[in-house]
């Protein structure tokens, strides 16, 4: 293991070798900005975050318990606040990720402006997201060991040797809030090839695992909106390949792929696969399509596409668009063929999209899956585009109708009503909310939760509260009672926000280059000492 003693060791060392030309280097100095820059690139990242992936999937395969997590960010500091907020709360980084979302990319970071879902915004600031995702979890681990060097300084000058014991071991066992981050492709952003180029440049900024959905690429939609169009499994398989092809030659050899199916919401396909055998995977994509029967070839029409489906000519129901219709009802048992299919074709995690979240629905769609593919295990969207409240209130209103209860004074299409807040319906609803991931990971196979849009919705909700106020009566106290005050009493670092920026550490770099000549900021007159 690599020591704080042991790195200043080696750098005393450098400095001798090189003689007088080296005198002015501290080897502590060095030593210390060597630990707070410990990922050079982002396949550094990528390597080290798959390896915590992969850690992280065999021991939910022993105990559900161990499920992970994740937010969605769409900028480099939400991401380090989240995880500042997980340390500082929690203690660890383990089993907490971050999300990187095509939604939010769309909305918030597109040179064209804020855009729907898809897959219309520059396809390289995927990439570029993910480097600066990186940068400012790599600024939080320097920020925090820029601390406790100064507090070790501290410690040394008061004679304090308990308090210096204690800061060397922080330091030789700090966690850094580097964690693994799932990214999202969309549907590839064109063909395999060009799934390929793009993946390649994610893992080269760090992402050690990549999602990637069965749309067809230019007619993607969000997968909680209508009129999306699925893929034949031969090229949805065929970008799961390009994706693996761009890990193993990067040399991330435990990177992560997340096959998602939006098959349960699709309706339509683009394309008619070509089967080359009865049973294979075209054959069982033809079988869903929607037909009507012909007696002969004389019943079709002029530019009709015609099909043989046991021993019957059929004719697939063709769109005004072009596009072929799915048989309704059958999206659950396309969603399990879309997972076994990925499962055993490279993915290593599946995703399925749905309507509501609904325990008993996911579990029975994985179980279906793990009935072929034991281990397969989920990542699952906890989005807010599902109305939780409305949606969990509805199904303990038809659980307890089921159950025999009189529900006389519920009225089920208005739930959300406010006047139902303090009843015990909402009260057993909230209950389910609350224990949604641990009964997900329990029953669902759900060994990733995620919230797709969380800050999008965080920024909104707090940007509408301090206008309000700051616009209108309140004024400044808006701000100082609803911002910074909570910051205060909450312990948030950001209220410092020179030092969240690089101030303090630039002041020591400042010293280390000039020593006594170094004109640094944070002295007497800097107002944020304010804080303490």
């Amino acid at each position: 293991m690599t020591t704080y003693d042991s790195t200043i060791s080696s750098f005393a060392d450098l400095r001798e070798q090189n003689g007088s030309a080296w005198a002015a280097i501290s080897p502590e100095s060095a030593a210390r900005m060597r630990l707070q820059n410990r990922f050079h690139t982002g396949l550094d990242i990528a390597k080290y975050t798959a390896k915590i992936m992969r850690e992280d999937m065999a021991a939910y395969d022993a105990d559900s318990a161990a499920y992970t997590q994740s937010l969605g960010c769409w900028h480099g500091f939400i991401g380090q606040q989240k995880m500042i907020a997980v340390k500082k709360h929690h203690g660890t980084t383990k089993r907490r990720y971050l999300y990187l979302s095509g939604w939010m990319v769309a909305a918030l970071r597109s040179e064209f402006g804020p855009l729907p879902d898809q897959s219309m915004h520059e396809k390289t600031v995927v990439p570029s997201l993910i480097g600066e995702l990186y940068d400012f979890l790599k600024q939080a681990d320097a920020r925090e060991l820029n601390q406790i060097f100064r507090d070790l300084d501290e410690a040394r000058a008061n004679g304090d040797s308990a308090a210096e014991k204690s800061l060397l071991d922080q330091i030789d066992n700090f966690e850094t809030h580097v964690v693994p981050i799932i990214a999202d492709i969309d549907a590839g952003f064109g063909n395999e090839e060009a799934t390929y180029l793009l993946a390649k440049k994610m893992i080269e900024a760090g992402a050690a695992c990549i999602q990637i959905e069965n749309q067809v690429s230019d007619a993607k939609q969000c997968g909680h909106q209508d009129g999306k169009v699925t893929v034949p499994h031969e090229d949805f398989l065929a970008k799961i390949n390009a994706v693996r092809y761009a890990f193993l030659e990067l040399g991330v050899d435990d990177g992560v792929i997340v096959a998602r199916t939006d098959s349960l919401g699709a309706g339509l396909t683009q394309k008619i696969p070509v089967s080359q055998e009865p049973g294979d995977l075209a054959s069982q994509y033809l079988s869903f399509l929607d037909v009507e029967e012909l007696g002969s070839v004389d019943d079709a029409v002029e530019g009709d596409v015609l099909l043989k489906r046991d021993g019957k000519l059929c004719r697939p129901v063709r769109m005004p668009n072009g596009l072929y219709a799915f048989r309704p009802n059958t999206g659950t048992e396309r969603v399990v063929l879309d997972c076994i299919t990925s499962l055993q074709n490279g993915a290593d995690l599946i995703w399925i999209e749905t309507a509501t979240p609904d325990v008993g629905e996911i579990g029975g769609m994985v179980n279906s899956v793990r009935e072929v593919v034991p281990d397969a295990k989920l990542v699952y969207n906890n989005s807010p585009s599902f109305n939780w409240t409305l949606n969990m209130r509805q199904q303990v209103f038809d659980d307890w109708s089921d159950e025999g209860k009189d529900m006389g004074e519920y009225e089920r299409d208005n739930l959300m009503s406010a006047v139902y807040d303090d009843t015990p319906l909402a009260g057993e609803a909230d209950v389910r909310i609350q224990s949604f991931q641990v009964d997900g990971a329990r029953d669902a196979g759900i060994f990733h939760h995620l919230i797709t849009l969380p800050t999008y919705h965080t920024a909104a909700l707090s940007t509408d509260n301090l206008a309000a106020g700051y616009f209108g009566k309140e004024g400044m106290l808006a701000y100082v009672a609803g911002v910074q005050r909570k910051e205060i009493r909450q312990g948030i670092a950001c209220v410092k926000h020179q030092d969240m920026a690089g101030s303090n550490m630039g002041d020591d770099h400042k010293e280390y280059f000039s020593g006594d000549q170094a004109l640094k900021a944070g002295g007497a007159h800097n107002t944020m000492n304010q804080f303490g």
